[in-house]
């Protein structure tokens, strides 16, 4: 086989992320070499996500940029998930600069791929999104210390805002003999902190073994050695158990931190929205979760403009943002994806209304952001160190309560040189909404 550089680009979500490192691991094993620079590229292959407008813009837009890299030494362009596997013809029909189009099932195939492309087939792979998912070695493109670990994929929640089955197919959950075997080979390559993902986390396990399994997932990752932190993203509220907030109280390597998207509060938006809770039970379910488990950081998000959401429907949803006072929070105005039930809906708000409501409500989270903060001033915090800024001159990095790419920062100085990846105790000395500012303690600080 001729020498040939690959250069991926990855866009979206953690999930997709993940899909891209296998193929990068497919790719490695055939031979091929990765480039980290589109112009340097013999072959550009570009990861779509297509889960609402902006995020189909940004593919479209990263799809053109890479197009003109075909002027040049580019020989193949090909376009990878969500937005293949929802418009794998229109994607050929409008973009020909494209040479092969590849869904959400079929990522692993990428090498024969560009093989039939070479041979100067036009090759379109779709429809195969609920094959069960793969074992296979990645490539990891996040830092060393950090990897994503997908333990699902899929879902049957039918939020009738949400395109994601359609794109991902069923709930299919991982075994957990093989999520075990990645996680301590991951840990094996110097990776310390574990971030578990999937559509909804919390259901992981009823489709294979009938129940959810993901307390004990959790107990078997936290008990390898060498790990410092375990994460969990995207737990859905109806699925939070007794026996799950058990163990995020008792585990020590399972940080004190959830993700949970709520959506909505109103009663009568939840309904139409498909979503499980009332008001009333989300209000005692982080209540709840607050008394279990002292010190846990809550992170939601929230969706403004859902269709037929009135001004007190808005206001109540305002409310319990106000009243709540979520460590993390996330809001967005309604996307209207097309084949969603949804998007049918009657009631649908101008893209003014919709942006305006979403900027209140984070406006009003920045206001409990920098109180909750400043709370934190005089505490002292382990730190996950993850670089230098030249400019500040400080180092920086995120506590347990901080999921990389959508959390807070924290700014530090130390006499000590640090490496990412190292843990740090700092003290906190100043606050702001969405930063920290402290000071590394040297040992000998607390002699």
């Amino acid at each position: 086989m001729m020498e040939l550089n690959i250069g991926i680009v990855s866009l979206g979500c953690a999930k997709n992320l993940v899909d891209t490192e296998v193929m990068l691991g497919v790719l490695g094993h055939e031979g091929y070499e990765i480039s980290s620079e589109p112009e340097d590229a013999d072959i550009i292959i570009v990861n779509t996500c297509a889960f609402i407008d902006s995020a189909k813009e940004e593919s479209i837009q990263t799809i053109l940029e890479m197009a003109a890299y075909k002027q040049n030494r580019c020989r193949l362009l090909i376009v990878c998930g969500c937005m293949a596997e929802r418009y794998h013809d229109e994607i050929l029909a409008e973009l020909p600069e494209v040479d092969a189009v590849v869904g959400t099932g079929d990522y692993t195939k990428i090498a024969q791929v560009i093989t039939r492309a070479f041979a100067g087939e036009k090759v379109v792979l779709h429809g195969h999104m609920n094959d069960p998912l793969p074992e296979e070695n990645r490539v990891l493109s996040t830092p060393h210390y950090m990897a994503y670990l997908k333990i699902a994929d899929g879902c049957d929640n039918c939020c009738t805002y949400c395109i994601i089955p359609k794109l991902r197919g069923h709930y299919r959950s991982r075994p957990i003999d093989e999520i075990i075997r990645e996680a301590k080979a991951l840990v094996e390559s110097g990776v310390r902190e574990l971030i578990v993902i999937a559509q909804d986390t919390s259901r992981y396990g009823t489709d294979l073994y009938g129940k959810s399994c993901l307390p004990e997932l959790l107990k078997q990752l936290c008990s390898i050695s060498g790990i410092q932190w375990v994460r969990v993203l995207y737990l859905y509220p109806e699925a939070i158990t007794d026996e799950l907030i058990e163990v995020f109280a008792h585990e020590d390597k399972l940080v004190k931190y959830m993700d949970i998207p709520i959506q909505h509060a109103n009663d009568v938006v939840l309904k139409r929205m498909g979503r499980h809770l009332t008001h009333d039970q989300l209000v005692s379910l982080i209540e709840k979760l607050r008394a279990k488990i002292p010190g846990i950081v809550l992170r939601t998000t929230v969706i403004a403009g859902f269709p037929g959401e009135t001004e007190a429907q808005f206001s109540e949803l305002l409310t319990f943002v106000e009243n709540m006072r979520f460590d993390r929070l996330g809001a967005f105005a309604y996307s209207q994806e097309e084949d969603t039930a949804a998007a049918r809906l009657d009631g649908q708000l101008p893209q003014q209304v919709k942006d305006e409501r979403a900027e209140q409500i984070l406006k009003v989270q920045s206001t409990i952001s920098m109180d909750l903060q400043a709370k934190k001033i005089g505490t002292v915090v382990t730190v996950l160190v993850e670089g230098y800024d030249e400019e500040s001159l400080l180092y920086f990095g995120r506590s347990a309560g901080d999921a990389p790419e959508v959390d807070n920062t924290i700014y530090f100085g130390a006499e000590d040189a640090l490496i990412p990846g190292d843990f740090v105790s700092v003290e906190i000395v100043q606050a702001e909404a969405y930063e920290l500012i402290g000071r590394a303690i040297l040992e000998e600080d607390g002699e």
